[in-house]
């Protein structure tokens, strides 16, 4: 699997000697696998004048930031809506494809560690509440296409020391972080959820085109259990009518809230399959 890079292109609490704010272009590795260390991870990092900010000038960071990494990604990730055309513009001129996605783990914490530890000893920082940016409301839930409905699944969960294999398991489809990073100790049960499907494997093809948020179990009635993805859509999984798999669903994200809300979704054949068709760690956004 290629390099995935997570990117963040808007303005900071900075304001320059004509006091206008300064921008900011970051760019980091996506981590893809739980025994990725954090000190490979890429970073780059520049400041942009207001006056300096579009396509072209975000191009030439990203061809600097190729030159630095040595080899171009295979995808950009990047969560603020609100900066779709202008990234999506530089990255296709570079010819690489650009998803708004909220699997920007490295990117959020690496901005939060900016706000805290770097922003506010420049002359110019201007503190700042909630950034409205990233505020988006979530899109009304859909449902899967027709080929996907009725597949059997169930809760299950994992010590967390056990997904120190998971680079041996035998799956198709997949995409994970490293859960120390994320503060998840080795005795942590990870909860998940997992789907049988005699198509698993066109399942898993169709879950790995999509850019994996997490699971909800939303108990407003209807009740039903949620695949977020992007940066604001949402998949209807299952309807859940009877009690004992709505007690199952609400131990679920208890589970999850012990967890640092780290999750996983897998894919597989049957309930006797050795194999996956596709696993994915997932983790709820934390503020």
């Amino acid at each position: 699997m290629g390099k995935i890079w997570e990117l963040d292109y808007y303005s900071k609490p900075i304001l320059d000697e004509n006091k206008k704010k300064l921008w900011e272009v970051l760019i980091c590795d996506s981590p893809q696998d739980v025994v990725e260390e954090p000190e490979s991870i890429f970073r780059y990092a520049k400041f942009c004048s207001n006056q300096q900010v579009n396509s072209v000038w975000l191009r030439t960071a990203l061809e600097e930031a190729i030159a630095q990494s040595g080899q171009p990604p295979q995808k950009i990730r990047f969560f603020r809506v609100q900066m779709t055309n202008m990234i999506t513009k530089a990255c296709e001129d570079l010819g690489i494809p650009a998803y708004p996605s909220r699997r920007t783990f490295n990117l959020n914490r690496w901005l939060r560690c900016r706000m805290e530890e770097v922003y506010p000893h420049y002359p110019g920082f201007v503190p700042v509440g909630p950034n409205p940016s990233v505020l988006i409301e979530s899109q009304p839930p859909l449902p899967l296409p027709d080929a996907l409905i009725g597949q059997q699944w169930a809760f299950v969960t994992l010590e967390a020391s056990a997904f120190a294999e998971m680079p041996e398991w035998d799956i198709s489809f997949k995409e994970a972080f490293p859960l120390q990073a994320r503060g998840v100790t080795p005795d942590s049960l990870i909860p998940g959820l997992i789907i049988f499907s005699s198509r698993a494997m066109p399942l898993a093809a169709w879950i790995s085109g999509l850019e994996l948020a997490c699971l909800k179990f939303d108990s407003v009635t209807p009740a039903r259990l949620l695949l977020e993805t992007g940066v604001s859509d949402r998949w209807i999984l299952a309807n859940i009518k009877d009690a004992a798999t709505i007690a199952e669903a609400k131990g679920f994200e208890e589970a999850k809230q012990k967890a640092q809300n780290v999750h996983f979704l897998a894919v597989q054949s049957d309930r006797q399959a050795e194999s996956f068709a596709g696993f994915w760690l997932l983790q709820d956004d934390i503020a």
